[in-house]
């Protein structure tokens, strides 16, 4: 991507991560109530750096893009979303999402998602968007099926997170719209 692309909806902002939103993205991704179902977690702001740093490189080297989520204004940081693990030979991606707590509720994933999704398909012309949801997480797939996303079943015990086999739920929407 030539330039990073900047979405807006009535009331969000998705914005390229820059500096400033290190603390921001450690309050998340150090939070009790986020890392349970999270992929990474960090108990300093020094490690959070790598995350970012991961933000940057998945642009850089064409393998996704992860937007900061932020009110309208600019003003308030809810979280992060985005797509990883993309494949353009094969036209699919990984999407992923986190909030903070204090913003859980407010139809903001939804809205989220959705933004993200509409561009995989609309600009990346992508054909399949898949979710990987740690079996446990009850909230995350009550969302993945109001996003019309399908499960498409359980890889059992597959992941080793805080001493003990988890397993995790893949999740797909498809583009009906693309054909090759």
């Amino acid at each position: 991507m030539a330039t990073f692309p900047t979405l807006k909806t009535e009331r969000l902002l998705f914005r390229q991560f820059n500096d400033n939103d290190l603390e921001n993205v450690f309050q998340g991704l150090s939070h009790p109530k986020v890392i349970p179902y999270y992929g990474v977690s960090f108990k300093t702001k020094e490690e959070t750096q790598e995350q970012m740093t991961w933000f940057a490189d998945l642009e850089k080297n064409n393998k996704g893009i992860w937007w900061a989520i932020c009110s309208l204004d600019n003003q308030i940081f809810y979280g992060a979303g985005g797509l990883n693990d993309m494949d353009l030979q094969h036209k699919k991606a990984e999407i992923g999402f986190w909030l903070l707590p204090q913003h859980w509720g407010n139809g903001i994933m939804k809205e989220g998602m959705n933004v993200i999704t509409n561009f995989a398909f609309e600009k990346l012309k992508l054909k399949r968007i898949e979710g990987f949801v740690d079996h446990r997480n009850q909230n995350c797939k009550k969302a993945m099926s109001k996003l019309d996303f399908i499960l498409e079943g359980t890889m059992r015990d597959c992941e080793v997170k805080d001493g003990q086999f988890v397993s995790t739920d893949i999740y797909a929407l498809i583009n009906q719209n693309l054909t090759l």
